[in-house]
């Protein structure tokens, strides 16, 4: 999986873990706002993590998240994602 896919994946599923909600709530949501998605359909997407832009932007919008900090999940600090101490040229010095 390409490293775009992974951390879009890890977006999505930072914020539906803030918001207590699970795919199935989420398939809920999408499916009151006139998307027909089935709860594997879901689950399949964000697994895979190659889902489009809109998919990404219907899923937010369902969850009412009205803002999203881009750099919030620059550094390790999503949700989803264990909390690794990567080594960098300055550890080996």
């Amino acid at each position: 999986m390409s490293e775009w896919n992974d951390k879009v994946k890890r977006m999505l599923k930072s914020e539906l873990i803030k918001r207590g909600l699970s795919t199935e709530d989420l398939t809920i949501l999408l499916n009151q706002h006139g998307c027909t998605e089935t709860k594997a359909s879901v689950d399949s997407k964000i697994s895979r993590g190659t889902f489009s832009a809109s998919f990404f932007v219907q899923c937010l919008y369902v969850m009412g998240c009205t803002k999203i900090d881009i750099e919030e999940y620059s550094f390790n600090r999503m949700v989803a994602e264990q909390k690794l101490k990567y080594k960098t040229a300055k550890d080996e010095n």
